[in-house]
């Protein structure tokens, strides 16, 4: 018999092929007699290419990292900024207020509503106790109101106050300055810590946007494939209805979709979903249009592979490539257009951290200019960190310069 064939003439193909493609992942080794084999993954050629293309872009590599270690550290904002304790020990027991809801009744109160861990007689029944606690960065969430301020709301920065403003303040029954808690960006006008909503303010701003983005580029590029791909009478009806779609005044509907309904995160996602949709219809499908004519689709037609296959699996991937970049940029707009309804007051629930809610309190309160500045710079760090990403990730998937 041949060495290169098996019985009944089959060929081996992993004589003829090379057998370190068809390796099994097990091998006949240890105490079982099978032992899980590891494999080495890596980039693509390609993919290394690009790779090194985004990095030489050392503005928008910087930028993603920054944005990433902002991000991440917002996620984990009840460990920052809170008016709960992460830890708490005394008795003999162990709290963890940060996660979990107490009562009153454990900490020498008798009324059997939920802790309040900044009240006095709280504070005092642990200093009496010995208690061990561990209190975030901030002594402050996004709704807690500081009931001890050195001013009139809003207040300064702590750091910012001068003799002038504590000896107002002992004048006039303010608190003392020795004794203030410290507000590094100040109180808004209700007296409620600019810091602590900033940190809440920027990871919901990402969030929604994050999710608008996803969910809205799905839909989108679904569309455009389906756009892209058969042509004919369903290109046709589809670009009809879209042309009749975007010709809607965006905003006006959003005013009133807005002051109609009850104001949340969701609801004002799913009002901004019915437009977002649209914004990469028109590059897929081009992409769609001029990929489906192709030799190598027009031989997976003839080999019978159905169209789900062709548009998801060899479509699907060139199409992407012009669609990736264009994500950063729509994320960008995504959080403007939040920032923007809350500046006008249809956005989220009032009371929510946002930082179109807190330019919308700079604009009403001129004396207090860290009101305006602090959602200034951080409207603007965040969208000029996610342009500067949107242009490294153009230059990494840049034909000119991946297969030069």
């Amino acid at each position: 018999m041949d060495a290169k064939t098996l019985p009944d003439g089959l060929p081996n193909i992993s004589a003829e092929a090379g057998a370190s493609e068809f390796t099994p992942d097990l091998e006949p080794t240890g105490p079982l007699g099978l032992t899980w084999k590891s494999r080495n993954y890596s980039l693509s050629p390609l993919n290394a290419r690009r790779w090194a293309n985004f990095k030489s872009n050392g503005r928008g590599y910087w930028s993603l990292w920054i944005f990433l270690v902002l991000f991440f550290a917002t996620l984990f904002a009840e460990f920052i900024a809170n008016d709960k304790p992460i830890f708490i020990h005394v008795d003999g027991k162990s709290y963890f207020p940060v996660l979990f809801t107490y009562p009153d009744t454990d900490f020498g109160d008798d009324l059997g509503t939920a802790a309040d861990y900044r009240d006095p007689y709280t504070q005092k029944y642990l200093t009496e106790h010995n208690a061990i606690e561990l209190w975030p960065p901030i002594h402050f969430s996004y709704k807690t109101i500081n009931d001890r301020p050195p001013m009139s709301f809003p207040s300064k920065p702590t750091w910012m106050l001068t003799k002038a403003d504590c000896d107002f303040a002992a004048k006039n029954g303010y608190a003392q300055c020795g004794s203030l808690e410290m507000n590094w960006l100040g109180t808004d006008d209700q007296g409620r810590d600019v810091l602590a909503r900033l940190i809440y303010g920027f990871r919901i701003s990402v969030l929604f946007g994050l999710v608008l983005t996803i969910v809205s580029s799905i839909i989108g590029i679904a569309a455009g494939a389906v756009q892209g791909y058969f042509g004919g009478w369903t290109d046709l009806l589809f670009q009809r209805f879209i042309e009749i779609w975007t010709s809607v005044p965006e905003l006006y509907l959003l005013l009133i979709l807005s002051s109609v309904l009850v104001p949340g995160f969701f609801v004002l996602l799913g009002i901004l979903l019915l437009f977002s949709w649209v914004r990469l219809v028109g590059l897929v499908r081009a992409e769609f249009l001029r990929g489906r004519n192709f030799e190598y689709i027009q031989a997976a037609r003839a080999l019978g592979v159905s169209n789900k296959v062709i548009m998801f699996r060899h479509l699907l991937p060139n199409a992407m490539v012009a669609t990736l970049t264009f994500l950063p940029f729509i994320m960008s707009s995504s959080v403007m257009t939040l920032t923007s309804l809350d500046f006008l007051g249809f956005g989220l629930p009032p009371g929510s951290p946002s930082l179109g809610e807190l330019l919308s309190q700079a604009k009403a309160n001129v004396q207090a200019p860290w009101l305006g500045f602090t959602g200034f710079f951080t409207v603007a760090l965040m969208l000029s960190l996610l342009i500067f990403i949107g242009e490294a990730v153009r230059d990494a998937f840049d034909p000119r310069k991946t297969f030069t």
